[in-house]
């Protein structure tokens, strides 16, 4: 993060900006002294602060506008955010920069029942939409596990996922239409109500691009009606490997779970105490699976389940007989991050996707790095897609701990790439994973990359810092992992 050496000059562009703000804003939406900052100095991933130099919370489309334009003249950086519940340091501030927080766009402007879609501001909770929309039949599919307080715009942000993302997909494939304002106060549309769109499809660029290329104002979001009947199958697995395969054996035997989770013996053993899910403390790993659908749908694929889990070696296979044990079983696997909170100071949650194969394997290899290490690790999962969600116990306290466990998160990251996959699925680069985008793509591709945000943003003022690192880093990077000695994975090297 790139802070002035001296205070005058950040002192002369915060009363600048101050003051350029002050003729666009009510006094109650500017925050600039270090107190009424602090609040919003990191997002979920705390590892990394930085006091923003001022907060602007503007209530109104045109009041957005305003801000970024008055940035775009004085020539300083906007991060945008929402509930802070990211976990990338994507909504990290800049020290030189606008904290633009969209938390007063709250408003669910429509649910229509006809076309089973809602349009609503992108400070509306997760949860929210499905709430607005449960008299109607109908709900809101992508369910991150802080649902209950991240944002819509948040999760278009970071293209979020969920328990259920397997069957109903990432917030990409929910998310029907944007409308966003560039860094040069212009209103885009894009995407459509309708089933598809003309040209390009600016759409899915937009999702997941982390505010880098503009700020959203309003989103339609897809609705599809509720299930008849859910049941989950629990199943308990002696060996990791074994669990791993019997994934990979459900997906292969043609059957598509509306959710398909996966936790360690580590992360049951944290978990049940907490939410008393009825979780087998004695089993390496379970999987939850389950179904949706009517009733008959439901008992038909429940049981195509249970036998593909059998003959994978389950050594226990418990169905949920009500909608409370159901809700019993899936709050366990939404709550392994407080309870990770419980047992240690501080926990850093990694996020990678792998193929479906190489489940066991990665997990054998991130119990090695705990030996390396000596951090103990939780793991928790999207099974049905591959995506990690290994949780690293530290303490934040503890210098050589805290230094431990971010070398730690880069390894797994990278052993991601190596088996084949990425260095995320839903919780986006930010500043966390930028040095292994050095790892995942070719100086060519990053230039790429670079040149989509340069024809968005081409004063580089959006999120500046994040998500595509500079050919310095990624030099400076490739030389810092090869000091004395090889990378831990040679196929990697790029530099």
């Amino acid at each position: 993060m790139t802070v002035s050496s001296s205070p005058a000059p950040h002192a002369e562009r915060q009363r600048a900006l101050v003051h350029a703000l002050r003729k666009l804003l009510p006094a109650h939406a500017l925050l600039w002294q270090a107190e009424d900052t602090r609040p919003y100095e990191c997002d979920g991933l705390s590892m990394y602060r930085q006091l923003p130099m001022v907060v602007a919370l503007p209530e109104t489309e045109q009041q957005v506008i305003d801000i970024l334009l008055a940035c775009k003249r004085l020539d300083v950086p906007v991060v945008a955010r929402g509930a802070g519940t990211g976990l990338s340091g994507g909504a990290m501030p800049h020290g030189e920069g606008l904290l633009l927080g969209l938390a007063k766009f709250n408003r669910i402007i429509k649910v229509d029942k006809t076309s089973r879609t809602a349009v609503v501001q992108p400070g509306v909770r997760n949860l929210a939409i499905s709430e607005a929309a449960a008299p109607h039949g109908l709900y809101y599919a992508p369910d991150p596990s802080s649902q209950i307080a991240c944002t819509i715009g948040g999760n278009v942000a970071e293209n979020s996922g969920g328990v259920h993302c397997l069957k109903y997909g990432l917030t990409v494939h929910n998310v029907l239409r944007v409308r966003a304002i560039t860094i040069d106060g212009e209103v885009i549309e894009v995407g459509s109500e309708a089933p598809d769109a003309a040209g390009l499809d600016l759409l899915a660029l937009l999702i997941g691009s982390e505010g880098m290329l503009a700020i959203v104002t309003e989103i339609t979001v897809k609705l599809v009606p509720k299930p008849q009947l859910a049941q989950v199958v629990m199943a308990s697995f002696d060996d990791v490997v074994k669990a791993g395969e019997a994934v990979a054996a459900i997906i292969g035997a043609g059957i598509i779970p509306a959710g398909l989770e996966m936790m360690d013996q580590k992360a049951s053993r944290a978990v049940e105490p907490f939410v008393n899910a009825g979780y087998d403390l004695d089993a390496a790993a379970i999987l939850l699976a389950e179904s949706d659908g009517t009733p008959e749908e439901v008992a038909e694929e429940i049981e195509r389940m249970e036998a593909v889990l059998r003959s994978a070696g389950a050594t226990r296979v418990q169905v949920s007989q009500s909608e409370a044990e159901r809700l019993r079983f899936w709050a366990g696997r939404k709550n392994a991050f407080p309870a990770a909170g419980r047992i240690s100071p501080d926990y850093y949650c990694m996020d990678g996707t792998i193929p479906r194969k190489r489940v066991g394997e990665v997990l054998n290899g991130i119990s090695a790095m705990e030996e390396k290490y000596g951090l103990r690790c939780m793991n928790v999962f999207h099974a049905g897609d591959g995506n990690l969600h290994p949780l690293i116990l530290f303490d934040a306290n503890d210098a050589d701990e805290l230094q431990r466990a971010d070398a730690f998160g880069a390894e797994i990251l990278e052993l991601c790439v190596a088996v084949g996959g990425t260095i995320t699925g839903e919780h986006g680069v930010g500043i966390e994973k930028i040095n292994q985008m050095c790892v995942q793509f070719s100086r060519p591709e990053l230039d790429a990359f670079a040149a989509v945000k340069r024809a968005f943003d081409g004063a580089g003022l959006l999120n500046p810092e994040k998500l595509i690192p500079t050919h310095h880093r990624c030099a400076e990077y490739g030389r810092m992992k090869v000091h004395g000695g090889a990378l831990p994975f040679a196929e990697l090297e790029r530099f």
